[in-house]
C-alpha cells in the first residue's frame, strides 16, 4: 500500500523502445477490437535485452501524465513515468528489475493537474485487503476442457442442477474464511455428494467492500485475495471438474463502485462511466454505470466475460442485473433518464454489448453458458440475435420464484384463492429457457430464510419447504438452490458467518438434507424430469382445477414410452384418503418419492408402504388408467411404472 506521505527520490531514466505495445495492439485496442487485452494491457513479466523487468500499460486518454509507483520505487511518481503511446489514449513503461509478486498502481495526472493513485483495470492479481495495490503476476494459460464435456454438462436437454455459495460464509475454520484448496477438500465433495451437477460461485472478482457480497467488483480480471492467490483457484475448478462438477461464476457487467482508487473517473475524467448522472449512477446501489456505447468499454467487458471462462476454466457465467443495463429508466422516476435516439426506454448500447458477450463466448469457448438473472418480461432473452434475441443460453424465472414463495408463505385455509400461483408459470414456461432460482436474493435484507416465509408451526414449516423442493424439481425448469436450504436454515444469509452447520444435529433438519440428495439423484436418474424442460410435450396436467383442496396432478414425459414420471401435490395440512389418479399408462407404478416420509421428517403417511401399486382400466382425469392413493398432508408425491427401462425415444404428446 502507497504511504501517507511520499519520500523525495531521484527521477530514475526511463525505459527505451523496443516498446510492449506493437502497432497492431494499438490499432485494436484503439477500435476496441482486441480479443484479449488482457495480454497486453496490465502489468506483465517481460525481458529487454536479457534484462528481466516488468513491462506496464494502461488506457488513460485524457490524463496529462500517467506513472508506474509500487514497492518497487518508494510510490513515488516521480520515478518512473510513462510513455504516451500515439492518439490511442494508453501509456506504457518497462521498467527493469520488477518481478513477479512485485505491488504496484498507476499515479494518474487527471486534466484538472489532480493526481490519484490508481489500481489496475486489468490486474491479475490484488493484494489481501480490498486489493488497492496490484500484484505483478505471470499470465495464466488457457484451461483446456476434453471435447465436449461442457457441451454434454450444459446442454439444453441434460439436468443441470445447480449450487449457489458465497464462500465466504458457507463455512469458517477457527472463525477465518476458507482458502481455495481447504474449499476444494470440503465444499466440492459436500456438493458432489448431495448431487448437484454444477456449482454457481457469487461474484469473487476483488471488491474492497465485503458486504456487497462481491456485487461491487473493482477489477474484473482478479479473483479476490481474500480465499488465496489466483493459482488456487484455477486448482479449485480443476477439482470441481474432475469430480464431475461444473462450475459457473456471477458475473458483474451492469455497474462498479464510486470509489476514488478504481475505477470512477479513472484518468479524472468519466471514462469507464457516463458523464451524466441521468446515464452513470445507480440510484439503487450508489454505484457508477459503464458506459456501453464506449468501444474500449465494452472491450474491456467482453474481454473479462472470456477470460475467466478461458483462463480459469470456468463453464458458464451467471449475469447479473440485466435488466437494469436493457432500460435507460430502471428504477428512475419521469426526468432522471434519457431517452434512446427513438425516444424510447431500451438501451440499444447494452443490448448490442451483451450480444456480443454471447457471441464472443459462443465462438471462442465453445459449451460455456451465460445465464441471465433478468427480472421483466423483455423477449427473447434466451433467443438467438438472429431472431432479435439477446443470445442467453438461460433465463431465471424470478417470476415462478415470487408466485410460488408467495403461495407457500400463505395459511392453506386461504390457498384456495390463490390457486394460480402455482399454475401460472406454465403458461410461459415455453417462452424462453429457464432456471427456477431459491436464490440469496430470497434469504436476505430482511426477508427471512426459506424456512421463516413458510406457513405454520416448526413441523408445518419443513413440510411446506419439503413440498416446496419437490414441486420445484418436478417442474420444467434447471433448478438452482442457495446454500443452506438443505439444512432448512432458519435464521437468514448473514455473509460475516457461516452457515448453522449445527442444525444437522436435529434429525428433522438432517432429514432435509437427504431430502435434497435423493431429489438430485432422482432428477439426474429420470429423464423425464429434465429431457423435454423446453418442450410443450414434456408436460401435461392431469389435475389444476381443485383449488377447493390444493391439490395439483401433472405428469412428465422423456423421449421414451415408459420414461414417465407422475407428480401429486397436497398443499393442505388435511390427509386425502382414496384419491383417484389418472395415469398415461397401466401397469403396476412405484412411488419413487413421498416427502411425508418419515426419513425426511414427515408423518409418514406413504402408499410404498403397501408395495407397487396396479393402475386399472378406469379412465380419469382424461386418461385411460387410474389409481386410487392417500395422498400425505402438506406433501408431493413422484410415481414411476415399475420398471422404466431406456427405451428408444419416440413421439410422446
Amino acid at each position: 500500500m502507497p504511504p501517507d506521505s511520499l519520500p523525495a527520490a531521484p527521477v530514475l531514466p526511463a525505459a527505451a523502445p523496443p516498446f510492449w505495445l506493437g502497432a497492431q495492439d494499438l490499432w485494436l485496442l484503439a477500435e476496441g477490437r482486441h480479443l484479449r487485452p488482457w495480454t497486453k494491457l496490465g502489468a506483465h513479466p517481460w525481458v529487454v535485452a536479457g534484462q528481466g523487468g516488468t513491462a506496464f500499460a494502461v488506457w488513460a486518454p485524457n490524463a496529462r501524465q500517467v506513472a508506474v509507483v509500487g514497492d518497487f520505487n518508494h510510490w513515488n511518481p516521480q520515478h518512473h513515468p510513462m510513455h504516451h503511446r500515439g492518439d490511442a489514449g494508453l501509456w506504457e513503461l518497462f521498467v527493469p528489475q520488477v518481478q513477479e509478486g512485485a505491488l504496484y498502481q498507476f499515479a494518474v495526472t487527471g486534466v484538472d493537474g489532480h493526481c490519484v493513485f490508481k489500481t489496475d483495470p486489468y490486474a491479475l492479481r490484488t493484494e489481501s485487503g480490498g486489493g488497492r495495490a496490484c500484484v505483478v503476476t505471470d499470465l495464466p494459460a488457457a484451461v483446456v476442457r476434453p471435447p465436449g464435456a461442457r457441451e454434454r454438462a450444459n446442454a439444453l436437454n441434460a439436468p443441470m442442477s445447480i449450487y449457489e455459495v458465497h464462500v465466504g460464509s458457507w463455512r469458517h475454520a477457527n472463525g477465518a474464511w476458507l482458502q481455495w484448496d481447504e474449499l476444494a477438500d470440503r465444499l466440492l465433495p459436500y456438493v458432489v455428494d448431495l448431487g448437484f451437477t454444477h456449482l454457481e460461485l457469487m461474484p469473487i472478482n476483488e471488491h474492497p467492500f465485503y458486504g456487497s457480497w462481491g456485487y461491487q467488483p473493482t477489477h474484473m480480471f482478479a479473483p479476490s485475495a481474500r480465499y488465496g492467490e489466483p493459482a488456487a483457484l484455477r486448482r479449485f475448478v480443476a477439482r470441481a471438474h474432475a469430480l464431475g462438477l461444473q462450475v459457473l461464476l456471477d458475473w458483474v457487467p451492469a455497474h462498479f463502485p464510486s470509489d476514488e482508487h478504481a475505477l470512477a473517473r479513472f484518468d479524472g475524467t468519466a471514462l469507464y462511466e457516463h458523464a451524466d448522472p441521468r446515464e452513470g449512477v445507480h440510484r439503487d446501489w450508489h454505484t457508477l454505470i459503464y458506459n456501453f456505447g464506449r468501444r474500449e468499454v465494452c472491450n474491456f467487458l467482453v474481454s473479462s466475460a472470456l477470460f475467466w471462462t478461458e483462463c480459469y476454466g470456468l463453464d458458464g457465467l451467471r449475469v447479473d442485473a440485466v435488466a437494469s443495463m436493457l432500460y435507460r429508466d430502471y428504477s428512475r422516476r419521469a426526468g432522471e433518464w434519457i431517452p434512446n435516439r427513438d425516444g424510447g426506454r431500451e438501451n440499444y448500447e447494452a443490448i448490442a454489448f451483451v450480444r456480443e458477450v454471447n457471441r464472443v463466448l459462443g465462438e471462442q469457448v465453445p459449451g460455456a453458458i451465460t445465464v441471465a438473472e433478468e427480472s421483466t418480461a423483455f423477449p427473447g432473452v434466451t433467443a438467438p440475435p438472429w431472431l432479435g434475441g439477446l443470445g442467453f443460453h438461460y433465463k431465471w424465472n424470478l417470476g415462478w420464484m415470487h408466485d410460488t414463495l408467495d403461495y407457500f408463505s400463505r395459511d392453506p385455509v386461504y390457498r384456495a384463492h390463490h390457486h394460480h400461483r402455482l399454475s401460472f408459470a406454465m403458461v410461459y414456461a415455453y417462452t424462453e429457457h429457464y432456471v427456477l432460482p431459491l436464490s440469496h436474493d430470497e434469504v436476505t435484507h430482511g426477508k427471512g430464510s426459506l424456512y421463516s416465509k413458510m406457513w405454520g408451526d416448526d413441523w408445518q414449516k419443513r413440510a411446506n419447504l419439503r413440498a416446496l423442493l419437490a414441486l420445484m424439481y418436478a417442474h420444467p425448469g434447471r433448478k438452482l438452490l442457495f446454500m443452506g436450504t438443505e439444512l432448512a436454515q432458519k435464521q437468514e444469509w448473514r455473509h460475516d458467518s457461516q452457515l448453522d452447520w449445527h442444525l444437522l444435529e436435529q434429525p428433522e433438519h438432517a432429514g432435509v438434507q437427504r431430502l435434497v440428495r435423493t431429489l438430485n439423484q432422482c432428477y439426474r436418474s429420470h429423464p423425464a424430469l429434465h429431457a423435454r424442460d423446453d418442450q410443450p410435450g414434456g408436460f401435461a396436467w392431469l389435475e389444476v382445477n381443485d383449488s377447493a383442496h390444493s391439490i395439483y396432478c401433472f405428469v412428465r414425459y422423456g423421449h421414451a414410452p415408459r420414461q414417465q414420471l407422475v407428480v401429486l401435490c397436497n398443499l393442505t395440512p388435511v390427509v386425502r384418503h382414496h384419491y383417484r389418479v389418472g395415469l398415461p399408462q397401466g401397469g403396476y407404478w412405484h412411488e419413487v418419492l413421498n416427502t411425508d416420509a418419515c426419513e425426511w421428517g414427515g408423518s409418514g403417511v406413504c402408499n410404498s408402504q403397501a408395495g407397487d401399486q396396479p393402475a386399472t382400466a378406469y379412465p380419469w382425469q382424461g386418461q385411460a388408467h387410474s389409481l386410487v392413493l392417500t395422498l400425505p398432508p402438506l406433501g408431493v408425491v413422484w410415481l414411476v411404472p415399475q420398471d422404466t427401462p431406456q427405451d428408444t425415444p419416440t413421439d410422446l404428446p
